[in-house]
């Protein structure tokens, strides 16, 4: 059944009155952490919920999208919802709403609000599905934390063409009282920023001015002066791979000690760094079909990243894989640009092998994204599926890294049956 003729309709009235019909569960929940950003959410809740586990406290956690299936999204108390009580509350959602025109993304976060206000919990990690100040999550009036991470060009359709539209958008979920932290921006528009917090009347920390984060041997040092005091610590590598992810992990630490009502030791920081866990995030893949496929001493690893950011991240990454050649498998949806993904690993990749994403209507063609590809000068073909450039890329005999990159809906695809 057609919910709303718009897949994205970015508004707060619909849900808004679904939720007061429902009782306005948004008002019953524990102290709310809200996430909103381009890239690195969800790595960054990943360590938050780790972190706060391993404290001893119970943890919702609602984000999007999800890779193999729906309940992904929706995790109470730790654990993910199960089938029954999912089709319970959207049932429940669907009867209040009584037929009128909603989104798929407003219904379901109404429903998760309706769960997560019916199972205890010491806090609730909340991710923003597009933007911010028109996302159907940016109900909650009076959030513990709001969190912006890095932010750039992405949703342009959406959010808007610069990126003084996009922060403000991002920004919408900043609310008067309530501290916000925030990863380093870009520079040219840091001021511009910090603006925009001050006149929403929040508090802000900021990456490199209120704390920074660095290799410290075999670990990683956070120095910082959130709580007026100057002092560095030590902590460990973080468990997720690239080392983007320090950054990640320095954000969480901030959160944690920015957190109103919450005392987390430095042993509990420690073990959920170690123990994160986040799939299709620079992710290698050690078993499947594919991984049966490879030759002795090959690597296969599994990114969901789609925009210029997550290319950037990767072409960095590379760096510190010079000891084989990488080679890509590459698919993406139509609502991306593939040049602004590929253009950062221009001269860093081996072999490029474009497909398109399995099961996808709103895929760019194999053809299409290969095009692009060979504008940049790759060594680039295209394939009939996975397996197919998998095959291809393995005939040239001399050990390397595969990454297959490109979107989040083909990284769920690989992990359906890989995982």
């Amino acid at each position: 059944m057609a919910l709303h003729p718009k897949v994205i309709d970015l508004s707060l009235d619909r849900i808004k009155n679904l939720l007061e019909r429902l009782g306005n569960p948004e008002r019953q929940l524990p102290p709310t952490i809200h996430v909103a950003g381009t890239n690195g959410k969800g790595s960054l809740i990943a360590f938050l919920r780790a972190i706060l586990e391993a404290a001893g406290h119970s943890v919702h956690v609602y984000i999007s999208p999800h890779l193999i299936r729906f309940n992904e999204r929706i995790r109470l108390a730790g654990k993910l919802i199960d089938d029954d009580l999912l089709s319970n509350v959207l049932a429940e959602c669907e009867k209040l709403n009584e037929g009128k025109p909603i989104t798929y993304f407003e219904i379901t976060t109404a429903a998760a609000f309706l769960a997560f206000s019916r199972a205890d919990a010491d806090v609730l990690l909340l991710e923003t599905g597009l933007g911010g100040r028109l996302d159907a999550t940016n109900v909650i009036d009076n959030p513990a934390l709001t969190i912006i991470t890095p932010v750039s060009l992405d949703h342009q359709q959406f959010l808007g063409n610069t990126l003084k539209e996009i922060i403000t958008e991002k920004i919408g979920i900043v609310k008067s009282g309530a501290p916000c932290l925030s990863a380093k921006q870009e520079r040219r528009e840091e001021k511009f920023f910090c603006k925009l917090v001050k006149e929403a009347g929040a508090s802000l920390a900021i990456e490199g001015k209120d704390w920074s984060v660095r290799k410290s041997g075999k670990g990683m040092a956070f120095d910082s002066n959130l709580i007026g005091v100057k002092k560095s610590r030590d902590f460990p590598v973080p468990a997720l791979s690239g080392s983007h992810q320090l950054r990640n992990a320095g954000l969480a630490i901030a959160a944690i000690e920015r957190l109103p009502g919450f005392d987390i030791p430095d042993s509990a920081i420690a073990l959920g760094l170690k123990s994160a866990n986040w799939p299709a995030r620079l992710q290698r893949l050690t078993t499947g079909p594919l991984i049966d496929k490879m030759p002795d001493g090959w690597e296969l690893w599994l990114d969901g990243g789609h925009n210029g950011a997550a290319g950037k991240m990767i072409s960095k990454h590379a760096r510190s894989w010079r000891d084989k050649p990488l080679h890509m498998i590459f698919g993406m949806l139509n609502s991306k640009n593939p040049g602004d993904f590929l253009g950062h690993l221009e001269g860093r990749l081996g072999l490029f092998r474009g497909i398109a994403i399995p099961g996808e209507e709103n895929t760019l063609s194999a053809q299409e994204v290969t095009a692009v590809a060979l504008s940049l000068r790759m060594d680039g073909a295209f394939a009939g599926s996975v397996e197919a450039a998998l095959d291809d890329i393995i005939k040239q005999k001399k050990v390397a890294r595969i990454i297959i990159a490109g979107s989040l809906y083909l990284a769920g695809n690989i992990l359906k049956e890989n995982g």
